[in-house]
């Protein structure tokens, strides 16, 4: 018997499910659309499913306090531990929340001028009117009656305070410390996978609130929402091109075309499976082909993939001034601010899982401006449309990240780096033979994942 004979056969691969829900929502909401037009006005059937909508903002809401506490306290771990590594943890995240704060600031000033809600009557989506307080109000306000209420009272920055608390507390408690964060990446774990089970839910939510938005306001809610779409989406190619490129080029010499070219494959697998999960080992043995160190890799990539969201933070403060902005209710250059800071920390905790970054959007606006939470409905409908854009901007400045990080290190063979991206030195993908099919390194390589968690495409 021949070799070849006796080799057994390969396992079938399971159906990803994700594919479903993914079709399914995009039927939504064209289902939607079309019943918003044909039943049209603010007291017709169509306006009558917003109710719809608002339950489904309501689940995503319920997850926001915990979400927000594991990924946090996780999160400052996960720093802690990536500085001990020496110059090239402490520069990594250095430049991660540059860029990070960067990346929002261009979301802010791209949503100020594009204004993509304009036309809307919206106003009718708040879910209760925000109290207006002083600063000394606001202060006090942050420090809860009991450490347990900040997870109870709906109050996100009480809750971001106590996990900020808890992590740093953590950090020096040795062994004891470690088990307790075993613990929550455990509860971390249950949080996703109720946020995944309440995702199976969004092709009704989308429904409801865009049928009920297209019936109140017809064809210029589909106008915003596709504006808002194509505004998001050529900021992340400006992005990309513009201040990725430019930075990659002056720093490294690298021309950002040729390295987007050397790893089309990896872009590819994000499109076409919705999720980022098989694309970071391959990131890691990109990245190390291409001439940069292991350590480098080792360090740079993992930690990344929490901490360098580039496009989901464009995301964030887009879609925060598109809905104030639906709503009748645009934030203020403050407000636009203490938004902009609630994100750069927020922001990090989004790469859990698919909703993650629902919810951190949900957050953010309940800290700053909860009238506006029953807002996050309108988004729910075009968010799946906008995730690959994000994950392809979130995977590209991590890339680039990790180039960067070899160059000012010194950790990185130039003349290696144009032999492979000129073609001459071809990446071998049988090495990617054991790693394509099993992505759970992704959990254990990432410092925030919980254990068994993927790492979405669209946070």
């Amino acid at each position: 018997m021949s070799p070849a004979a006796q080799r057994p056969a390969p396992a079938k691969k399971p159906v990803d499910r994700t594919h479903f829900l993914y079709i399914a929502v995009i039927a939504a909401v064209v289902l939607g659309v079309v019943v918003g037009l044909v039943f049209p006005g603010k007291e017709g059937f169509a306006a009558s499913l917003k109710p719809v909508g608002d339950a489904f903002v309501a689940l995503i809401k319920m997850m926001i306090a915990p979400v927000i506490f594991c990924t946090i306290v996780l999160g400052i771990g996960s720093i802690a531990k990536a500085a001990t590594v020496g110059k090239v943890g402490g520069l990594a995240l250095a430049y991660f929340m540059a860029m990070s704060t960067f990346a929002l600031g261009i979301g802010l000033v791209v949503g100020n001028i594009v204004h993509p809600g304009e036309g809307l009557d919206l106003a009718d989506a708040t879910y209760e009117a925000a109290e207006s307080k002083d600063t000394t109000e606001f202060l006090l306000g942050i420090i809860p009656k009991t450490m347990l209420s900040s997870l109870t009272s709906g109050e996100i920055l009480q809750t971001l305070f106590v996990a900020l608390l808890v992590g740093f507390a953590l950090q020096r408690m040795g062994r004891t410390g470690a088990m307790l964060l075993e613990f929550i990446r455990q509860a971390q774990a249950l949080v996703f996978r109720i946020l995944i089970m309440i995702m199976w839910l969004a092709p009704i939510g989308a429904f409801g609130a865009i049928a009920a938005v297209v019936g109140a306001t017809g064809w210029q809610a589909v106008l915003s929402l596709g504006t808002l779409m194509l505004a998001f989406y050529a900021t992340c190619i400006v992005f990309i091109v513009v201040v990725l490129g430019t930075l990659l080029k002056a720093v490294s010499g690298v021309n950002i075309f040729k390295l987007m070219k050397y790893l089309g494959r990896e872009y590819l697998i994000i499109v076409s499976t919705s999720s980022s999960e098989a694309a970071l080992p391959r990131l890691i043995a990109k990245m190390e082909h291409l001439g940069v160190s292991k350590p480098v890799v080792g360090v740079t990539v993992p930690t990344g993939y929490s901490f360098n969201l580039d496009g989901t933070a464009i995301y964030l403060t887009m879609a925060s001034l598109f809905i104030a902005t639906a709503m009748g209710t645009p934030l203020g250059l403050g407000e636009q601010i203490g938004l902009l800071v609630f994100m750069v920390i927020a922001s990090k905790g989004a790469a859990g899982v698919t909703g993650a970054g629902l919810a951190t959007l949900a957050g953010g606006l309940q800290a700053h401006a909860p009238q506006l939470v029953g807002g996050v409905s309108f988004i729910v409908g075009i968010d799946r449309f906008m995730s690959e854009a994000r994950a392809l901007t979130n995977f590209t400045g991590n890339a680039v990240a990790t180039v960067l990080m070899g160059t000012w290190t010194k950790e990185i063979d130039r003349s290696r780096v144009d032999e492979v991206l000129s073609g001459q030195l071809p990446f071998d993908e049988t090495t990617m033979l054991a790693e394509h099919g099993h992505g759970g390194d992704t959990a254990e390589g990432s410092p925030v994942q919980g254990a068994g968690q993927k790492v979405p495409a669209g946070v």
